[in-house]
């Protein structure tokens, strides 16, 4: 620990949705294949003690709340719904002091052979409104 906060992490990763984010009218209309990982810093270390699922982050309702943004209202930049999932985990728990999104949009209409774009958001919750 380096005194500064947790540096636990919990994460889901290769989370596979069907959205309607892009640019193009086309992209918004006719939908793609998105994922997205997370990461979320808390610290774990009451949850490690208790084995108590109220000390930790709920996986399944973390991945609600990322299923229901990615599958939810199209956003043009994959920026933006990278940027709503961070914010949401914040709103979520209390606990999480950071957290970094990768949203990728899988068989982009891109020129050219691509399996995917996509951006990596990270932030950090500012240190007055993290818990005392």
């Amino acid at each position: 620990m380096d005194g500064h906060g947790p540096v636990d992490t919990v994460f889901l990763e290769g989370m596979l949705f069907f959205g309607r984010h892009g640019v193009f009218p086309a992209e918004k209309e006719k939908g793609g294949r998105f994922t997205v990982d997370l990461r979320l810093t808390v610290d774990l270390a009451r949850a490690g003690e208790t084995d108590a699922l109220a000390e930790t982050i709920d996986y399944e309702k973390i991945y609600t709340l990322v299923r229901d943004i990615v599958e939810g209202p199209p956003k043009n930049l994959l920026e933006a719904v990278a940027r709503d999932i961070v914010e949401a985990c914040f709103r979520f728990d209390p606990r999480v002091a950071a957290a970094e999104c990768t949203v990728r949009k899988l068989d982009p209409p891109f020129p050219g052979a691509l399996s995917a774009v996509g951006v990596t958001v990270r932030r950090r919750r500012p240190q007055e409104a993290r818990p005392h």
